[in-house]
């Protein structure tokens, strides 16, 4: 027998309230007394269709505002249970994937200057409180700065402008280049540049700037030892003093990954050492070998080999 019968049995038997007759067989009253509300909710079912027919890009927050002016005394969890049930989740357009976008980084370090370059973005402020940022890129073999450009924005086509400038300074643009999912880069000025200058974008994994280390490390080389020591009275004095920054950081500061040598100093016999009359030849990592500073001591081992048989 249900609890309910026994309920009714119990106040037609002994003639007691609705309420003590709850209490005798454990029955909560808001059970006792609860009315279904299936038809309300086929009428409710039935004007949400109607009106996320109407509005088909309305979410249920919206819809729930427009139930709302109407009249309808319901709150956004009852419709988002219906809108779930309705099978009336608003369909957000995926951007279609281009071919050459390589998601999956190598783990397999560069051999050879221009071959691989990093690139990302750094922000600051003008005395002013005006904020502006700057575009850094990096070489990850020689780890020469390549690029260090500050603008109060930047956009994709502005990032294509200095890579262009970047390769009439070095003379060659890099098989790819490594960077994040912003959207200077994933926009289609950048991709556009890329294939006319057959250069790969490679993107690093969404949350995981440590597959983009080098130009990680070089970031806080630059805030640490520019950004945060200097004063920045205007865009022109801020682009001033990144050229010296550039300028001190290829030439004069000591790269503990290159035995404290600078970028520059190591990116100079590269060519003189791949030359036919070289007196020894760079002996690369092996392959499997994923960590960079083996490597960069292999080559420069034989960097040391060639300058002492030229001596």
């Amino acid at each position: 027998m249900r609890v309910g019968s026994w309920r009714a049995g119990a106040q037609e038997a002994y003639c007691i309230s609705e309420r003590r007759a709850a209490r005798l067989v454990q029955l909560a009253i808001s059970t006792l007394r609860y009315r279904s509300r299936k038809a309300f909710d086929e009428v409710l079912r039935r004007r949400l269709r109607e009106l996320a027919g109407t509005h088909v890009r309305y979410g249920y927050r919206r819809l729930t505002v427009l139930l709302r002016r109407e009249g309808w005394h319901v709150n956004a969890k009852r419709i988002y249970r219906l809108y779930r049930e309705e099978e009336l989740i608003v369909r957000t357009k995926q951007r279609r994937k281009m071919a050459r976008r390589q998601r999956a980084m190598t783990t397999v370090p560069a051999e050879r200057s221009n071959q691989q370059w990093s690139m990302d973005f750094v922000s600051d402020r003008l005395v002013d409180g005006r904020s502006f940022r700057i575009l850094t890129i990096v070489d990850q073999f020689t780890r020469e700065c390549v690029g260090l450009e500050a603008d109060r924005s930047m956009t994709g086509k502005k990032v294509a402008e200095v890579l262009d400038r970047a390769k009439q300074e070095r003379g060659h643009l890099p098989e790819g280049i490594t960077v994040d999912n912003g959207s200077e880069f994933s926009g289609r000025a950048l991709e556009a540049w890329a294939i006319a200058n057959d250069v790969q974008l490679c993107f690093i994994r969404p949350g995981h700037p440590v597959e983009n280390g080098f130009i990680e490390s070089f970031n806080g080389r630059l805030r640490d030892e520019c950004l945060n020591v200097e004063w920045f009275s205007s865009l022109d004095d801020a682009r001033r003093k990144r050229l010296k920054f550039r300028e001190h950081y290829n030439h004069q500061r000591p790269h503990s990954s290159l035995a404290d040598r600078t970028p520059a100093a190591f990116a100079a016999p590269i060519a003189a050492l791949r030359s036919p009359t070289a007196p020894c030849e760079p002996q690369f990592a092996p392959q499997g070998r994923p960590d960079a500073r083996p490597f960069q001591r292999h080559f420069l081992e034989a960097l040391e080999c060639g300058e002492t048989r030229m001596k």
